[in-house]
């Protein structure tokens, strides 16, 4: 591609991505589900994101959520990857919102674990020989004779089957003629009432319909039996509407306020179906009893504050002048948060803001080591491809059995931790059936382009 011509495509990037966009704004978004709701219409994005409460949708059809970035819930747990033997389940999450998720604890957005749906594979079984012919189905005419087998030279193990029918069926003939008995023709239409309209307090007219015993007829040798039941039918008249007045709109009404106060909501009026009403089965008014449009507020709303972690806990200080370091005796210690990006007069967030604690301050102080119980085994890791494992591990900890409680979060600084003759152990089992990695796949098929194009 010319030089030139590239810098018009890039000019022209440029020159939409500062253009504020149109989009479809909505007055909710669900973080669970990442959907929006409630369609308002189009507006330019920044008007639709002056409410962190909506959402919006782009031309590539996603719902995007105005509020800042956050997790959504952890999706159920997917179905296992194989039907039989060990696989792996996955759950996911996902970030809406507006900047990136925080992961602190770098859980990621995709979680993977051994299962396994059955222990075992259905094992395919074989049929025995064909059975003898049962004897005809009727005693006169056609029919037919039926012979079985069963699944059972080898049966079946862990769910299998056999592959194949059951029952075998044949046709067979007695040779003697049967008679043939007489069936009603369906019936033929309703005749016309005498009249079009019902008048109020009067016996309604009949009208009738009528049916033929012709299928089939009934056999004369061997003679068959005739139909049972009448050849007509009756019923009063019915449908029959007074004289009909079709409805008409009457003029609409004014619109109503704005149904927000910051942002996008929206306006309706309404009209009555009155000019004249519909009456005696007369045609309602078509179209609709009311119009909704979009107004926009160009005022940005409330955004309620959020606490930040918890900032690190201060030093472990005795409540008196004695000393507690290395002792059984319990300190004080206090940490903070703060309320952040609180805007447009929106709440305060709710709790406190200092935090105080008991704590036991162990820092440099030498304490004998014992092995930990073995840990969970972690997720699965990587995600995805042939080489996801699991791991647990047993560490060399601080004993702290001496004191009144055992809770590590109480305890305070870093001691010194005599591990000697203590052996840590790492355990590791691989994962099974884990699905491919999709950057490998998309990969591919970029490459496959590649050579195609070329």
């Amino acid at each position: 591609m010319p030089v030139g011509g590239l810098y018009f495509i890039l000019s022209l990037i440029w020159f939409v991505s500062e253009v504020s966009q149109m989009v479809e704004c909505f007055s909710s978004f669900t973080l669970s589900s990442g959907k929006c709701g409630n369609l308002l219409g189009p507006v330019e994005k920044n008007s639709c994101c002056l409410n962190p409460s909506y959402g919006y949708k782009e031309a590539d059809g996603d719902c995007r959520s105005c509020g800042r970035a956050a997790w959504s819930e952890w999706t159920p747990w997917g179905e296992c990857s194989v039907s039989c033997t060990e696989g792996v389940s996955q759950r996911r999450r996902s970030c809406h919102g507006i900047g990136n998720c925080l992961d602190p604890d770098n859980l990621g957005k995709v979680q993977t674990k051994p299962c396994v749906k059955k222990a075992c594979c259905p094992v395919e079984g074989g049929w025995s020989e064909w059975g003898n012919w049962q004897l005809c189905s009727v005693t006169c005419g056609d029919g037919v004779r039926k012979r079985r087998r069963t699944c059972s030279e080898p049966f079946p193990q862990c769910g299998g089957s056999c592959s194949g029918a059951e029952e075998e069926i044949t046709p067979c003939s007695t040779e003697i003629i049967c008679p043939t008995h007489g069936g009603w023709s369906s019936w033929g239409s309703w005749g016309p009432c005498p009249v079009t309209c019902f008048y109020e307090g009067h016996s309604p007219q009949k009208e009738l319909r009528k049916r033929t015993c012709t299928n089939p007829p009934p056999s004369t040798v061997p003679r068959g039996n005739l139909c049972e039941g009448s050849d007509t039918e009756s019923r009063p008249c019915s449908g029959l509407p007074f004289c009909p007045v079709d409805g008409n709109w009457g003029a609409w009404a004014g619109h109503t306020p704005c149904s927000v106060t910051c942002g996008v909501g929206q306006q309706t009026q309404r009209r009555i179906c009155d000019s004249p009403k519909p009456a005696h089965g007369g045609k309602q008014c078509r179209g609709e009893e009311q119009q909704t449009g979009i107004c926009v507020i160009p005022d940005n709303c409330p955004l309620n504050g959020i606490w930040t972690e918890w900032g690190e806990w201060s030093a472990c200080k005795p409540p008196s002048t004695r000393n507690i370091r290395c002792r059984y005796r319990e300190g004080k210690r206090r940490r903070e948060r703060d309320c952040v990006d609180r805007k447009y007069n929106g709440d305060s967030c709710d709790g406190e803001i200092v935090q105080h604690g008991s704590c036991y301050d162990i820092e440099d102080c030498e304490l004998n080591g014992v092995l930990s119980e073995w840990s969970l085994w972690s997720y699965c890791k990587p995600d995805c491809g042939p080489n996801s494992v699991q791991i647990r591990e047993m560490k060399c900890v601080a004993d702290l059995s001496s004191y009144n409680s055992q809770d590590p979060a109480i305890f305070a600084g870093d001691p010194r931790v005599k591990c000697d003759g203590l052996k840590e152990q790492t355990e590791s089992r691989p994962c099974k059936n884990v699905p491919v990695c999709m950057d490998k796949v998309v990969m591919l098929c970029s490459e496959l382009m590649f050579i195609h194009f070329y």
